[in-house]
């Protein structure tokens, strides 16, 4: 009988220790880009127990190896760690949530019309009328530096005007180039070195070219300059 008795404490005595060892209080802290994160819900979901972290994103709960702790936030996604034998020994668990994206209210886009301006003739009439009999320099005959009748100069300068088209022409022969093979003038197109330039700025002379600059492709723009060779061929030298 006392063998029995002796035998029995020694079993509940066992399990108390087997308890003791496994089971033991975590300690750990939650992060957000390393910033403590305060009040998440750390749940032990095996053994039903649950604490939060305090203003320094700590916390402490029991659980032993292969218990599942969850992390919850509102404003967080969920985190779900299972225990190790590594995290027990370790004892000083950090858990990184990411935030969620924000959610945008819906947003409504009205079209707003503005209203048409229209040239009116005899208000721009009026207002030259009204400047020229405030204009006292042709009684004094002393320039005050203004320029007279300025609204009236709408005349583009023919250097800007070149340039314009200069920089227009010079944009088709870099797309041209770029989209083609360094020999396909001479190879594919057998024209002279001397011939390129000229060929290039008869090309730019079709409206499609600029559709081609528009939206690049380099098949269409083969396309295209094959085309515009075979009209080439035919003029006249």
């Amino acid at each position: 009988m006392k063998f029995l008795l002796k035998r029995s404490n020694d079993i509940i005595n066992k399990n108390l220790q087997i308890s003791q060892v496994f089971i033991k209080t975590i300690h750990g802290k939650v992060l957000a880009n390393k910033t403590p994160l305060n009040k998440v819900e750390v749940i032990n979901k095996t053994a039903k127990t649950s604490t939060r972290t305090n203003e320094l994103g700590e916390f402490s709960i029991l659980a032993k190896e292969q218990d599942s702790l969850l992390f919850f936030s509102k404003d967080y996604f969920f985190t779900r760690l299972k225990l190790t034998s590594e995290n027990l020994k370790n004892n000083n668990l950090v858990v990184n949530m990411i935030i969620k994206a924000e959610e945008l209210n819906e947003v409504v886009i009205t079209a707003i019309k503005f209203q048409k301006v229209e040239f009116d003739a005899e208000k721009v009439n009026e207002i030259n009328n009204n400047k020229t009999a405030n204009d006292l320099t042709r009684y004094t005959g002393v320039n005050d530096g203004r320029i007279r009748y300025a609204a009236k100069m709408n005349i583009p300068l023919r250097g800007s005007y070149l340039k314009e088209k200069h920089e227009l022409d010079d944009r088709f022969k870099k797309h041209a180039t770029a989209y083609c093979p360094s020999d396909f003038f001479t190879k594919n197109l057998k024209l002279d070195a001397d011939q390129k330039e000229l060929f290039l700025e008869f090309c730019d002379a079709d409206p499609k070219s600029k559709t081609l600059l528009e939206h690049p492709n380099v098949l269409a723009t083969m396309d295209f300059l094959y085309a515009k060779n075979e009209e080439f061929k035919k003029l006249k030298p």
